[in-house]
């Protein structure tokens, strides 16, 4: 907008409040404001017109019960604002407002109270908006640093969870013992925090469904939450926005037909830690509005110090959303549809002395009240203004308070809190004959087709950062199709395409852990799932606390596919040949975090159907795309996948082991077997298909899901092992610990080296192939390698003769 046009519309907007405020009492008392809340003129139009909206379709008796539930509600946000600045810094809260002593404050304290504060207005409208139009919308708040905002105000409305209910109250008892929790640094007994107070969104914020930790995220994934009925409102930051690519990307998901409404909100205050965002430096919010424009949205920009102009912004974007939706329905429009994106600006720390600086991140005074008298000056005369006698607050609380008389739930208890998605009907087994050859991937593609048939009344999202027909994903492709705006001739695109497809892993990664009320799967090449690691660890650690609170989440299990994994992928140099994410993920707490090694086109089916049987988990399924053979029939295959761990070869109990992780590997020890049995040693293959289960367990939950196998093999000191990985040898043989047998053992794995080499190559590189195997078993016997090997093959050890043809072939 130019600044003439600016300046016009400015003056028309104040001529117009100018009017609202002469012709309306009720209206004048709100517009007067409350202590630090003021109402701009542009905000009083929008409220007005609102207002009247509101009272016409019948949604409040009459505009005067809007403008006293929003004097209220500026009254509740200054007191929000009065309780995050106590959370900070004192241990003490005096409910009649008095002055604090030096005595009252903590001597370290701790918050990020800049960002806080700014929450405070949102999250107030947030309310504001549900109680006016009797409607409970979910919520979720990409910086999760800024949860005392949500604490804060969730305990002046009542809005709690069991945990908090039951510590905290309004007297000053209950309130001092609220800020005495923030940043309390106890820890119970067996490890955990002891206060339900987190520096972060936890499980036990009332609401929370994400602890919003790795800025960034929470953009790729609102759009795919709600489902179709119900609406999100999205509480984003203007520093993420520079943190992760794909959030202008959400407009090309939305669809009317499949999707919720959403109503995403970026505080837009200008700073980071040490500087002025990214976003600030290029421009600020008109620069912001012009670039969101490009990408499809329709930008509002708002006064993010005024809690009525964010009611009016979820109100506002809902109803132009709906319209767009109605539009499109009558053939009046086509996607995309703007998806309109409220930018609210506001000084970091608005409030509050130290507004505007660095400062404001963390601490925003200049010193500590408890030993700087200066600052105990300037935090007693700030909170002071804010600060709301009990009779008046009470009334503000009451009217927001509406839900019995509306018939909606608490803010605690939004959609998005209780999913109970239906259980799956799964396909019918379709096992392929042992001996075979089968890809293990064409065998899930095949399964999750099936399953998607099967499974109408499930929103599908296959997360796809542009590689399902090089993975062997072809049926699911042809049949869900990748989601676009106009889809091109003779590919499969379609409007309602269920694949979200970008070179982006973290992206499309959001489309299906954001869809958390369907059927959901991510494919990617090995390599490059590592770009993942944090989104999925994010959902990991939360679903993992609401395990150990007894709330366990209730969404279906998305499994990862790591396909053109390291062993398979050696056409592409070394980039392309990396297994760390499976590394990563089995530092992770096994019963969530789901790691699994299918050796066979049989056991990656069988994997598949037990991953969407479970809640709550990430499964990380190492899947190869090649056409292996069939090891195991389907009653094998299903043992595999119930106890974690399987005698595939030999007796379980023979001297020398050979311990598989990875279909490849089992190949390369199965090849080792037969010439070590036909040489006459007593041997014997085991295929761990999830080494988690093995492990040292690091608490009951995890103790409860070990694998009956685990038992048995550590009992067994006396034998010889030789571990083949799919992975980096030493993180392995740590996760397996229990089997280690010390100097009787050998571990083996990927160790770095790789290239433009074919899957020979790569073991031999290596040193993962059956002849090496063969070399650790006789370095474990103290007997020489000609014994198990001949002459040809001892050659080939050192690299002589014809290495990779050896390799190929196996043993004679």
């Amino acid at each position: 907008m130019t600044e003439p046009r600016q300046q016009h519309e400015h003056h028309r907007a104040a001529a117009r409040a100018e009017a609202y405020r002469r012709g309306d009492a009720g209206f004048a008392a709100w517009a007067a404001g409350f202590g630090v809340i003021r109402h701009g003129d542009a905000t009083q139009v929008r409220v007005f017109e609102m207002a009247v909206e509101l009272e016409q379709r019948g949604a409040v008796a009459g505009r005067a019960e809007v403008y006293a539930l929003l004097r209220g509600l500026d009254r509740l946000c200054a007191m929000g604002l009065w309780l995050v600045a106590h959370m900070t810094y004192a241990r003490r809260v005096f409910r009649d407002g008095r002055h604090l002593a030096a005595e009252d404050f903590k001597p370290d304290p701790q918050g990020h109270t800049g960002g806080s504060l700014n929450m405070v207005p949102a999250y107030a409208g947030y309310l504001a908006i549900n109680a006016l139009t009797a409607c409970t919308r979910g919520w979720v708040m990409g910086q999760g640093h800024c949860v005392a905002a949500i604490d804060a105000l969730n305990l002046l409305v009542g809005n709690l969870s069991p945990a908090h209910a039951a510590r905290y109250g309004l007297d000053d008892a209950g309130l001092s013992r609220f800020v005495q929790d923030f940043y309390a640094y106890t820890v119970t007994a067996d490890g955990r925090p002891a206060s339900p107070l987190g520096s972060h969104v936890n499980v036990h914020t009332a609401g929370g469904i994400s602890e919003g930790g790795y800025l960034g995220f929470t953009e790729l994934q609102y759009v795919h939450m709600p489902l179709p009925g119900e609406r999100l409102v999205a509480f984003l930051s203007d520093g993420a926005f520079e943190e992760q690519r794909g959030s202008d990307w959400a407009p090309r998901w939305w669809r009317a037909e499949d999707c919720g409404m959403v109503a995403p909100i970026m505080i837009a205050n200008g700073r980071r830690i040490e500087q002025r965002s990214t976003l600030e430096q290029q421009g600020g919010p008109d620069w912001l509005q012009r670039h969101l424009r490009l990408n499809g949205f329709d930008p509002l920009l708002i006064d993010g110090t005024d809690p009525a102009a964010f009611a009016w912004a979820v109100w506002e974007m809902e109803e132009r959303l709906a319209a767009c939706a109605r539009a499109v329905q009558a053939g009046q429009a086509n996607y995309p549809v703007p998806l309109h994106y409220t930018v609210a600006e506001a000084p970091k720390g608005y409030g509050f002395p130290g507004a505007g600086t660095n400062r404001a991140h963390n601490l925003p005074l200049e010193r500590n009240p408890a030993a700087d008298d200066a600052a105990r000056h300037a935090f007693n005369d700030a909170v002071r203004r804010l600060y709301v006698p009990q009779d008046e607050l009470a009334d503000a609380i009451a009217r927001l308070n509406n839900h019995a008389a509306q018939g909606r739930p608490r803010e605690r208890d939004h959609a998005l809190t209780r999913r109970q998605v239906p259980a799956v009907r799964l396909p019918a087994p379709q096992w392929q004959a042992v001996g075979a050859l089968a890809s293990p991937m064409a065998a899930v593609d095949c399964l999750f087709c099936d399953l998607v048939g099967l499974n109408p009344g499930h929103r599908v999202r296959v997360g796809n950062p542009d590689e399902l027909a090089s993975n062997r994903m072809t049926a699911t492709l042809a049949q869900c199709r990748h989601r676009v705006f106009v889809p091109e001739s003779g590919l499969h695109e379609a409007v309602d395409g269920q694949i979200i497809t970008a070179l982006n892993e973290e992206a499309v990664a959001g489309a299906a852990l954001g869809n958390k009320g369907g059927l959901n799967l991510i494919v990617s090449y090995e390599a490059f799932a590592l770009k993942m690691l944090g989104t999925l660890r994010q959902e990991l650690l939360f679903a993992r606390h609401q395990k150990e609170a007894g709330q366990g989440a209730q969404w279906l299990a998305v499994p990862v596919l790591l396909s053109s994994h390291t062993w398979e992928n050696g056409k592409n140099e070394q980039s392309h040949q990396d297994p760390g994410l499976a590394e990563a993920l089995l530092g992770e707490m096994s019963d969530v975090a789901v790691v699994r090694f299918p050796v066979d086109a049989n056991s990656a089916r069988a994997c598949m159907a037990d991953a969407y049987r479970r809640r709550g988990e990430v499964h990380a399924l190492v899947v190869p795309k090649s056409e292996l053979p069939v090891v195991l029939d389907g009653d094998a295959a299903e043992r595999l996948v119930a106890e974690g761990a399987l005698c595939v070869a030999g007796a379980g109990r023979a001297p020398v082991q050979l311990l598989a992780v990875g279909a490849f590997q089992l190949q390369e020890c199965l090849k080792a077997w037969r010439r070590l049995t036909a040489r006459g040693l007593d041997a014997c293959v085991y295929a761990l298909l999830e080494p988690g289960r093995l492990r040292a367990p690091r608490d009951a939950l995890e103790a409860a899901g070990l694998s009956p196998v685990r038992a048995a093999l550590a009992g067994q000191g006396d034998v010889l092992r030789v571990l083949l990985s799919h992975t980096r040898p030493e993180p392995m043989l740590g996760v397996l610990r229990p089997l280690d047998t010390g100097g009787r053992t050998r571990a083996l794995g990927y160790r770095n080296r790789g290239g433009t080499l074919d899957l020979a190559g790569m073991l031999f590189a290596n040193g993962c192939s059956w002849l090496h195997v063969l070399e650790a078993v006789a370095e474990l016997g103290a007997t020489a390698p000609a014994e198990w090997l001949d002459p040809p093959e001892l050659a080939a050890l050192a690299g002589k003769g014809d290495v990779l043809g050896l390799i190929r072939r196996g043993p004679e």
